[in-house]
């Protein structure tokens, strides 16, 4: 299980995520589609030629789930219980059709939980960049993160 438990996700730990994903028409197509997110400057060539960035952008939801889930091998999977929630989310440079996002975490804080033994609430801050180390996702996330088993914990 490659996901790390509470106790390994210490404040100020940064994890740059070696996974990297080029956005596609297709991502950008389906998802608005999927969605039911219709605006044309995310499907509509022409429409999105006379807006100010000159081309289509990619819906801004696909670009948080897509750093999102770029985290999981390397953070949460198989050692967390839910997500929590989102909180400061901010896209300050659009994506585009091409661009490559690759992510950054860093442990803000910590927390053990006051209703379950068995885990703590971690936040993490994810910095999404594209190909020329743009920010274009900047978000806070709660996870409720499981404790290492007691056996574990205990084996020198």
């Amino acid at each position: 299980m490659p996901g790390l438990y509470f106790e390994e996700l210490e404040i100020g730990t940064v994890i740059e995520h070696a996974t990297r994903r080029t956005v596609t028409e297709t991502d950008n197509v389906l998802f608005c589609s999927l969605t039911l997110n219709l605006a044309p400057l995310h499907l509509d060539e022409e429409y999105a030629k006379q807006s100010i960035y000159g081309q289509r952008l990619v819906n801004s939801l696909f670009i948080l789930g897509l750093i999102t889930g770029i985290t999981v091998p390397d953070t949460t999977q198989g050692t967390t219980l839910g997500n929590l929630g989102f909180e400061d989310v901010k896209f300050p440079k659009p994506v585009f059709h091409g661009d490559t996002i690759h992510v950054r975490t860093e442990i803000v804080d910590r927390r053990e939980s006051r209703s379950r033994s068995d885990s703590g609430i971690v936040f993490f801050r994810h910095y999404g960049l594209n190909q020329r180390d743009e920010l274009v996702c900047d978000c806070k996330r709660a996870g409720l993160m499981l404790k290492r088993p007691a056996a574990a914990a205990a084996t020198p």
